[in-house]
């Protein structure tokens, strides 16, 4: 008898590919297959987003193309759109059940009631050569755009224990690189201890060879965390520090915790200790009663900084915040203006910061295949591709890096 297919489609963050895996590796556990492209699945999961309008319209063309092309499944929907908006998904045709964020990890007993299911925990990472591990959820912050702390309720944590039981799986399944990632990670505590205590735990595991750390506000880089990353035997000197405007006008709007010169503080901080140390960040474009003179504050903190990647999001009003109520919103024309203007300077700084590199060798992690090429990222998260003759990927090799393009380093293995 053919095993039962299953299919999962993912929107948003980390925190959710996370997630998805774990419905994943549950189902394979319980006989069931991932359908491949062209099959009809028995059921689908669909994870969803609603940070943006543009994450909420993504999430309902997902749901709507899995109904069409798996007319007889049982299609299940959960995550922040179906947190915030049930009654808009109950609508979409098709749809069997609509599973709260707080439901999330006992999805499956509703699918399967009377079933027994196995533990939702990650053994695996689909099509990834590196693995999230989500330690936190949920946000105290309330910044004035976000939905989040709605949709995902209060920060929580996941014991120091727990997290080391499914790094060691994760290592001992094969990966190479695991990336610590949650809602708010800086918020992470488990009793007395803290978040570099606990990537300090992650960093002794054996064999593990590189250790990331996700997303973090600039105020949350403290001493001890800065001290693990930079002394740690795995840890990676890259980190994602969140800037979202260089205005402090309107990073007070938002009610971020930190001004222009604390970012600024924190990144020569660390820039200091490790001269190879790279950044990314996320950025919103058109954030109510933005000017001109906050849109340029926000260029000169690219310029300034040199970003080696910058997500860019066009602000999206979301019912229930703060700043929906704001008046002076932006013009579109305006925003859409800024945006490419953003895009634009975002590629131009990661290109001079990789210009800095040509002629070193550096090791480079093998990501994917694309032709006759791999692509993957050095320690410091620049983006390489090398031939692949000879080399698959999950390898660390040792890269020449011999040019520099608009796509990235190009480089050639060294014996």
């Amino acid at each position: 008898m053919a095993k039962k297919k299953f299919t999962l489609a993912t929107l948003g963050c980390r925190t959710n590919q996370y997630e998805t895996q774990g419905y994943r590796d549950q189902l394979v556990q319980m006989g069931y297959e991932e359908a491949r492209e062209g099959e009809e699945a028995d059921l689908c999961i669909v994870n969803t987003c609603t940070v943006t309008e543009s994450a909420d319209s993504a999430s309902r063309h997902q749901i709507r193309q899995l109904v069409r092309k798996n007319p007889g499944a049982e299609v299940v929907v959960t995550g922040c759109m179906a947190e915030r908006r049930p009654d808009l998904i109950e609508k979409i045709g098709g749809v069997s059940r609509v599973v709260s964020n707080k439901e999330k990890e006992s999805l499956l007993s509703y699918v399967f009631p009377g079933e027994e299911i196995p533990e939702f925990s990650i053994k695996n990472f689909e099509a990834h050569t590196r693995a999230f591990v989500k330690v936190q959820d949920g946000c105290n912050s309330f910044c004035t755009y976000c939905i989040i702390p709605y949709v995902r309720g209060r920060s929580r944590c996941r014991g120091v224990e727990e997290v080391l039981r499914e790094v060691k799986e994760l290592v001992a399944s094969g990966y190479k690189e695991v990336v610590v990632t949650g809602i708010n990670v800086g918020d992470y505590e488990d009793g007395e201890r803290g978040l570099a205590d606990l990537m300090r735990e992650i960093d002794k595991v054996e064999g593990l060879e590189r250790l990331r750390l996700s997303s973090i506000d600039p105020d949350e880089v403290d001493e001890a965390l800065l001290e693990v990353i930079l002394n740690g035997k795995h840890t990676c000197h890259s980190l994602h520090i969140v800037l979202q405007s260089g205005s402090n006008v309107i990073l007070k709007r938002m009610n971020r915790k930190y001004t222009r010169q604390i970012f600024f503080d924190t990144i020569e901080r660390v820039k200091r200790a490790s001269p190879d140390f790279t950044f990314t960040t996320d950025i919103i474009v058109g954030f109510s009663g933005e000017t001109e003179t906050d849109f340029q504050d926000t260029l000169e903190v690219m310029d300034e900084v040199e970003f080696a990647k910058v997500h860019m999001f066009p602000y999206s009003p979301r019912e229930k915040t703060r700043a929906a109520l704001y008046p002076n919103r932006v013009p579109h024309e305006v925003v859409q203006e800024r945006k490419q203007l953003l895009l634009r300077r975002a590629e131009e700084n990661a290109f001079q910061l990789r210009e800095k590199y040509v002629g070193r060798t550096m090791l480079v992690l093998t990501e994917k295949g694309e032709g006759e090429t791999l692509a993957g990222h050095t320690e410091n998260f620049l983006s390489v591709t090398i031939p692949a003759k000879g080399l698959r990927t999950n390898e660390i090799v040792s890269v020449f890096l011999k040019e520099n393009t608009p796509e990235g380093l190009r480089g050639v293995p060294v014996a």
